[in-house]
């Protein structure tokens, strides 16, 4: 689902909107244009299950080698191109320092834990100023120590209302972190609503099997 919204895959069928915006389709005959795709990806910021860090490069430099590719796009870059890799490094140091990495600038992937590395994949994806963040099973790599240190990350960026969605298998973790929680099963949506009208109040079925198996 994350990947169709995304448009890194093609959905079959439906329509997806994100914001209201249709930015998918499947019976209109009308393609977007790279431009439009690319426009509607920087919209959503997706943080990978496997964190994706490129080896051979920092932590300030994997948080903004993206943003400094698309910067050179500007039309004044040419003449400015000092002035603007600055104020992309001083905005990243902004966001490490929000996810607690602010000592950690300089470090390489291979010399931090899984949970800083998922850290540093947070704050990748927030550089480039998405209006949501999307998750992909961001603890299932973790331990329970370390899983506590994102759910950590992701509780501060709700109280700053940042939007996400979580994919995740882990019950306990979309119960304390969600405000809004959707059980799929087989692509069908089985129940939506606050995490405790879904979890403790009207749990269906469905959902209650799950959650016995996952016991």
């Amino acid at each position: 689902m994350l990947r169709c919204i995304n448009q890194l895959e093609t959905a079959d069928g439906g329509i997806i909107r994100v914001n209201e915006k249709t930015v998918f389709d499947a019976s209109s005959s009308e393609k977007l244009t790279k431009k439009q795709k690319r426009d509607n990806q920087l919209q959503v910021g997706l943080v990978f299950q496997s964190f994706n860090l490129f080896p051979q490069y920092t932590v300030l430099a994997n948080v903004t080698l993206a943003v400094k590719e698309l910067a050179k796009e500007r039309p004044n870059y040419k003449e400015n191109r000092r002035q603007i890799n600055e104020e992309i490094e001083n905005n990243a140091k902004k966001i490490l320092e929000r996810v607690g990495l602010s000592d950690k600038l300089s470090s390489y992937p291979c010399e931090l834990s899984g949970g800083q590395q998922q850290r540093v994949s947070i704050a990748r994806a927030m550089a480039l100023e998405p209006k949501i963040l999307f998750f992909d099973e961001p603890t299932s790599a973790l331990d329970p120590e370390l899983t506590g240190e994102i759910l950590k990350v992701i509780k501060k960026l709700a109280s700053e209302n940042m939007t996400m969605v979580i994919v995740t298998h882990e019950m306990a973790f979309a119960e304390a972190v969600s405000t809004k929680v959707i059980f799929m099963d087989d692509g069908v949506i089985n129940s939506c609503g606050k995490p405790q009208e879904v979890f403790r109040l009207n749990p269906t079925e469905r959902l209650k099997e799950f959650l016995r198996n996952y016991e």
